[in-house]
């Protein structure tokens, strides 16, 4: 029997929620489960994604085999873009998944033939030592699955997101037979979806959501407008057919929304008769009440169609009297700032909103905890990591397994970075690797210690003062008054602040420091007005000193 061990190396989505990618190495063999993105919060500014540490897959990349993914939504896919940017490596997904993956390759120069693999539940694929099995979930998306990996220490099963819906929009159901088998063959480790671990009771069904937004769009006697996830297919299938059922037109906004439904279509995901669609501008001529658009802007994105509706500052659609808005998703965490400053904005302008508070526009597609309870009953797991989740999720996790019989010693509370390792029968952490956050802008990426970062968000809270000075080569003294511009510093008897800062300037440099180098007249400067500054308004702008020498 081989003493080698199994390691087991979130690089996302434990102690958070979002970037989900979780890395099994097995001597010379690693592969990732997901590969996704978070979205940044009030903090972040500027930063367009959250995506993983890659820095532990680079120090190995020759043993880098596969990623199998287990559905499409950002937080699981959203990062393969950046993974396959540097990993020439194969990507099993399903068919839904596939598309959408497709999808968002496009926009990637360079990635648009990488090697993405259909795969369907109970297919199995070899990637290096792993023998990963996947099988049918039910989620929030079509087509979601688990992973079952049979190592050389034992069968590993990742859950991926779920929930036991037994009613589910395509009517394909989580595989609860082939879970009690992987538990009968025995499992050694389960990882397994935390989101709504403090949740009691179960989930509800997809089935009652298709239900109320027939009520809703029935009952609307004008335009409906109904903003989810772009890869939420099931639920744009269940406002498609209440949109049929009464009579009206649909109209789909937001880039993402349109190419989503587009592929689906084409691959059969999504049914619609003929007609029913109907460009944006064809649908302004129809009565209100023959309307219904779909779009995104669901978390307050501000980039996104309906936060630009709720602006007023869309091309296409502009907000009326009379109008409906469902908000059919929930906001993410760190999000509900904005989603609510875009209900009020969208109220202002006389709509009517509703919201998951209000009527079931929208379930989550998460195990509450009887369902969590099911997994473990099935699964027989003798060790149980919570994943997918903020610190307490996984906390409350780790209390209904060991509710069930899994041994305190046996569960592992873990976080990104941390490294647990199997053996055949026992576990135990040793040691952590760097898994960071690392934050997108544009086409740059910054690690948590960027000073681009630390500026901005100095900048956003105390403004900036830049200091012109002109000063003596030969004895440093200034030649004249420097000359100080601020901008988000202060306002209130900024004059006279000013006036007596150009002041200090002057007293400190008046004295014969001799012949200096530019570099150090502007850190005397720096430190001396920082002083100043804190003692005067309990503030600390970035100063920026520009000197130069006659």
């Amino acid at each position: 029997m081989s003493k080698e061990k199994l390691r087991v190396i979130p690089l996302g989505g434990l102690g958070e929620i979002g970037k989900n990618m979780m890395l099994l190495e097995y001597e010379d063999d690693i592969m990732a489960v997901d590969a996704g993105v978070m979205f940044p919060d009030e903090e972040m500014l500027g930063v367009d994604l959250v995506i993983p540490d890659m820095a532990y897959l680079r120090e190995k990349m020759e043993k880098f085999r596969g990623i199998a993914v287990t559905h499409g939504h950002e937080d699981h896919i959203g990062a393969l873009p950046y993974v396959l940017g540097e990993f020439n490596v194969p990507v099993f997904a399903s068919r839904l998944t596939n598309g959408l993956i497709k999808v968002k390759l496009r926009e990637t120069r360079g990635l648009k033939d990488a090697a993405i693999q259909e795969i369907r539940p109970g297919e199995r694929v070899r990637l290096g030592k792993f023998d990963v099995e996947f099988f049918r979930v039910c989620h929030s998306i079509p087509d979601a699955m688990g992973v079952a990996i049979r190592t050389p220490v034992g069968t590993v099963i990742h859950t991926g997101d779920f929930k036991f819906d037994h009613t589910p929009v395509d009517g394909r159901a989580s595989d609860l037979a082939k879970l009690a088998s992987f538990g009968s063959e025995g499992v050694a480790l389960l990882m397994s979806d935390s989101t709504y671990a403090e949740v009691q009771g179960f989930t509800p069904s997809e089935k009652i959501v298709g239900e109320t937004l027939m009520r809703v769009i029935g009952a609307a006697e004008g335009r409906v407008i109904v903003t989810t996830f772009a890869s939420l297919i099931s639920r744009v299938q269940q406002i498609a057919e209440a949109a049929i059922k009464h009579n009206r037109r649909l109209a789909l906004v937001g880039r993402s929304m349109v190419e989503n439904v587009q592929m689906a279509l084409k691959l059969g995901y999504l049914k619609f008769p003929e007609g029913i669609l109907a460009r944006i501008d064809e649908v302004e001529s129809l009565p209100p009440n023959r309307v219904v658009i779909i779009t995104t802007g669901a978390q307050g994105e501000p980039t996104s169609a309906l936060v630009r509706m709720a602006n007023g500052d869309h091309r296409e659609v502009s907000i009326r009297q009379g109008d409906t808005v469902v908000m059919s998703a929930t906001p993410i965490p760190g999000n509900e700032t904005l989603v609510h400053k875009t209900i009020d904005n969208l109220l202002r302008l006389g709509a009517k909103v509703i919201t998951d508070k209000a009527d079931t526009v929208h379930v989550h597609g998460h195990a509450a905890q009887e369902e969590l309870k099911a997994m473990i009953s099935l699964t027989k797991p003798r060790h149980f990591v919570p994943i997918h989740g903020e610190f307490r999720h996984l906390v409350a996790h780790a209390a209904i397994a060991k509710s069930l019989g899994v041994h305190e010693k046996n569960t592992f509370l873990m976080e990104d970075g941390d490294v647990l390792e199997l053996s055949h029968e026992h576990g135990h952490r040793n040691g952590r690797v760097q898994a960071g956050p690392i934050y997108v802008d544009g086409l740059a990426r910054w690690e948590t210690s960027s000073v681009v970062l630390r500026d901005r968000r100095m900048l956003s809270k105390d403004g900036v003062v830049v200091v012109f000075l002109v000063v003596d080569s030969r004895t440093s003294r200034p030649v004249r008054q420097p000359e100080i511009v601020s901008y988000g510093f202060h306002e209130e008897n900024e004059g006279q602040l000013i006036a007596e800062a150009k002041e200090l300037i002057m007293e400190t440099l008046n004295h014969n420091m001799g012949q200096v180098e530019i570099p150090f007249v502007q850190t005397k400067v720096k430190e001396t007005l920082s002083q100043f500054f804190f003692k005067s308004t309990k503030r600390r702008p970035m100063i920026i000193p520009v000197a130069m020498g006659l």
